[in-house]
C-alpha cells in the first residue's frame, strides 16, 4: 500500500436530551423558577435535596414535600483550575457538595471562588439566583454558590408571579467534541470518495471485501492490504422507515434509513433511500448512489446524497442473507 498522510478532522456530536419530569422533579424544577429549593422528607425523617422520587427505605412514592434554605455548608469540594466549555464559569472555580440548611443530602454545584485557598470544607455558602425573569426551570437557575457573608436569603417566590406554570419537561443539550485521526486504510477510502470512487479492501485469507475498509479482517485477523474499487450500486439488506420528527431533522418524514450492500462487498453500510415512497423500499431492492455536485465533493461518504431504486429486479434473499 502506498503510504499516505493520515487525515484528521474534528467531529462534534450534538443532541438535545429531553425528559418528562413527573410529579416529584416537576415540583423541584418549578420551585427553582420561583426561587425556592424543594426537597422531600422520607419515612426515616431525612430530607433529600434534590428530591428522590421513591422512598429509599419503603420504596413507596414520596409525597411529603418541604422547602429548605438557600444557604448551607460545604461538605466536600474539588478545584476546577482549567474549565472546559459548557461549565458554569470560563475561569477557575470550585465544584462543591453543599448540605443546605434543612436538608440531609448534598447538592452539587459550582462555587464562585478566585483561588483554592478561598474554599474549605465547612464553609458557609449561599445560592446566587438568576434574575427571576431569566429562570426557566432547570439547575442553571442557580448561577452558583457564593460565600454566605452578607447574603440575604430571598423570600420564596420573590420577583416571580403567582401564576408560574408547572415545569413538566426539561431539555438538556449534550455535545461531544473529538479530534478523529483516520487510519491509513480509512484515509485511502476517504480520499477516494473525494474522487468519486468507492474503495474497499480485501482479506488475503478469506477474500472478504470490506467497505469502509478495516485494518484487519475480523474473520482471520490478518491485515487487509489489497484495494478493491467497488461500483456505486448494490442492494438493500435491512431498513427502517423513519416516521417520527425530531429536532435538527433535515428530511421530512417518512423516509428510509437502510443498510446498502454494494456489489462485490461483504459488509453493508448505512445510508438514505430516497426518490421513491418509503413504503416501496424492501429487502433485496436494487439501488444506486446519487452523488452530490462535483464541486461539493470532500473526503467523506456525504458526497453521496442518497441511494435510489434502479428499477432492476430484486436480489434473491439467499444472495444477501449472510450479510444481515
Amino acid at each position: 500500500m502506498t503510504a499516505v498522510a493520515s487525515l484528521s478532522a474534528p467531529i462534534e456530536l450534538q443532541f438535545d436530551y429531553t425528559r418528562s419530569l413527573g410529579p416529584v422533579l416537576s415540583r423541584f424544577m418549578t420551585g427553582l423558577v420561583e426561587g425556592r429549593l424543594v426537597g422531600v422528607r422520607v419515612s426515616d425523617g431525612r430530607v433529600f435535596v434534590p428530591p428522590v422520587e421513591y422512598d429509599p427505605v419503603t420504596h413507596s412514592q414520596v409525597t411529603d414535600f418541604v422547602d429548605v434554605a438557600d444557604v448551607g455548608t460545604v461538605v466536600s469540594w474539588s478545584w476546577a483550575g482549567q474549565p472546559v466549555e459548557g461549565q458554569p464559569f470560563d475561569r477557575p472555580f470550585a465544584w462543591v457538595l453543599v448540605r443546605l440548611d434543612g436538608a440531609d443530602t448534598c447538592l452539587l454545584h459550582a462555587l464562585d471562588a478566585a483561588e483554592p485557598g478561598d474554599v474549605r470544607t465547612g464553609m458557609r455558602v449561599a445560592v446566587r439566583w438568576r434574575p427571576a425573569t431569566e429562570r426557566v426551570g432547570n439547575i442553571a437557575d442557580i448561577v452558583c454558590f457564593e460565600p454566605e457573608t452578607g447574603h440575604r436569603s430571598s423570600p420564596a417566590g420573590e420577583g416571580t408571579t403567582t401564576s408560574v406554570e408547572p415545569v413538566q419537561i426539561v431539555t438538556t443539550p449534550v455535545s461531544l467534541r473529538v479530534q478523529h485521526s483516520a487510519s491509513p486504510q480509512e484515509t485511502k477510502y476517504l480520499l477516494a470518495l473525494q474522487e468519486g470512487k468507492l474503495v474497499g479492501q480485501r482479506c488475503p485469507e478469506c477474500g472478504k471485501v470490506y467497505i469502509p475498509p478495516r485494518g484487519a479482517c475480523p474473520v482471520d485477523g490478518v491485515p487487509t492490504t489489497e484495494e478493491v474499487t467497488l461500483p456505486d450500486r448494490g442492494i438493500v439488506t435491512t431498513f427502517c422507515i423513519v416516521n417520527v420528527p425530531f429536532y435538527g431533522q433535515k428530511i421530512k418524514p417518512p423516509y428510509v434509513a437502510a443498510y446498502v450492500l454494494l456489489d462485490g462487498a461483504d459488509i453493508a453500510f448505512l445510508h438514505l433511500i430516497l426518490d421513491c415512497p418509503a413504503d416501496d423500499v424492501r429487502m433485496g431492492m436494487r439501488v444506486e448512489a446519487v452523488w452530490r455536485p462535483r464541486e461539493e465533493w470532500e473526503p467523506g461518504l456525504h458526497n453521496i446524497s442518497h441511494f435510489r431504486p434502479t428499477g432492476e429486479p430484486d436480489a434473491p434473499y439467499e444472495s444477501f442473507q449472510e450479510h444481515l
